[in-house]
């Protein structure tokens, strides 16, 4: 199994290299285009649950195997969560794509990370 990760910033402007990222690394894993989009949206949404949980940084890890593990960890959290029904929309839509995703939490029960497999 091989593994790749990115650390950036939670910023916005980089979510477009993420995506790139991550459907170059389904590329090399033979995913269909429908399989890497929806890759590519269940990271990007994990990176928002966690920029919206007070994060400032993430990192995602992409352990390449069948399946292949994606995890996404917040990294420098120095901001208030924020409060809202966004997570709940994103929470859906992982679920959807996805079947089954871990949401780590901590104990005010904001997300600290996500794990799933593609």
């Amino acid at each position: 199994m091989k593994n790749f990760s990115i650390a950036l910033p939670l910023d916005t402007e980089y979510f477009t290299t993420v995506r790139l990222t991550t459907g170059g690394i389904c590329a090399l894993a033979d995913f269909d285009v429908e399989s890497t989009e929806d890759v590519k949206v269940c990271v990007t949404e994990s990176l928002l649950i966690l920029k919206r949980s007070g994060f400032t940084s993430a990192r995602v890890l992409f352990s390449h195997g069948s399946p292949m593990l994606c995890e996404i960890v917040g990294e420098d959290r120095e901001k208030a969560p924020q409060e809202g029904i966004d997570d709940e929309i994103s929470f859906a839509l992982l679920s959807a794509l996805l079947g089954e995703v871990d949401f780590e939490k901590d104990g005010q029960g904001k997300v600290v990370a996500v794990k799933f497999n593609a």
